[in-house]
């Protein structure tokens, strides 16, 4: 039940992230990917999830995050 509610967190931390940014605030959705790095980071920590798969799932993201910066506004 544990992982279950942070696997739940990291999905809607996630969810949040990339309504962000398909809304294109960039600001907003920075902030966003830090707090859902953080919270993949703790949950690789605590083995609810493997660490590759926080570090790829950080690493899609932040692509992501670049994309929009770099598209003309």
């Amino acid at each position: 039940m544990h992982n279950h509610s942070i696997k739940s967190k990291l999905h809607t931390l996630e969810r949040k992230f990339l309504a962000l940014v398909e809304a294109k605030k960039a600001a907003e959705a920075t902030t966003a990917l830090r707090d859902l790095t953080s919270a993949l980071d703790k949950a690789a920590k605590s083995k609810v999830v493997h660490r590759n798969l926080a570090s790829r799932k950080k690493s899609r993201l932040a692509s992501r995050i670049k994309k929009l910066a770099a598209a003309p506004a």
